[in-house]
């Protein structure tokens, strides 16, 4: 199985609603190589002017960036292209990267490549660690930028790190 750290930025809470601005996904394995780095324009005229300037983009910026559908028909390629078998995603926060994904493929393309399923590190390092109350944010590299490959990046080093640190049994 082929992992696929991703992070999404965007100007509201929910999908449909609001927009997915951009998003980053790196194929997890030893030399981080492989991203991809969409930028959307906005799919509703609502937005959350705080939340979108976590993006560092100005709504007249993203007016300008691509239409989603190429950008997932784009992404959905990247995955075929570095995968040789299955894709999971896995994200620091699945629960809102994974609803914008999967919302956006099935919406835009008819299909999501990940299927139905997804992980989430935070809650695969508490495990590890034993307790509820711990994060696995130390063991980023890449510092969090709030630039999704930024993100996605040191969020998959951080997965490497539980790997080699902390004999997690997973395969790249």
């Amino acid at each position: 199985m082929a992992y696929i750290m991703v992070d999404i930025e965007s100007d509201g809470p929910i999908p449909g609603d609001y927009s997915m601005i951009s998003f980053g996904a790196v194929l997890v394995n030893e030399a981080l190589d492989q991203t991809f780095y969409g930028k959307l324009k906005p799919i509703s005229e609502k937005f959350i002017p705080e939340a979108l300037a976590v993006s560092g983009h100005s709504r007249e910026e993203v007016l300008t960036f691509d239409e989603p559908a190429r950008v997932m028909a784009q992404f959905k390629e990247w995955i075929e292209r570095v995968c040789t078998d299955r894709p999971l995603f896995i994200s620091d926060n699945n629960g809102f990267d994974w609803m914008f994904i999967c919302w956006y493929f099935h919406h835009f393309l008819g299909r999501n490549p990940f299927g139905h399923s997804s992980q989430n590190l935070g809650s695969l390092y508490k495990g590890i660690a034993k307790d509820t109350f711990q994060t696995f944010k130390h063991l980023r590299q890449t510092a969090h930028t709030h630039h999704p490959v930024d993100d996605a990046r040191g969020n998959a080093q951080a997965l490497l790190r539980m790997k080699k640190e902390y004999g997690l049994k997973i395969k790249f």
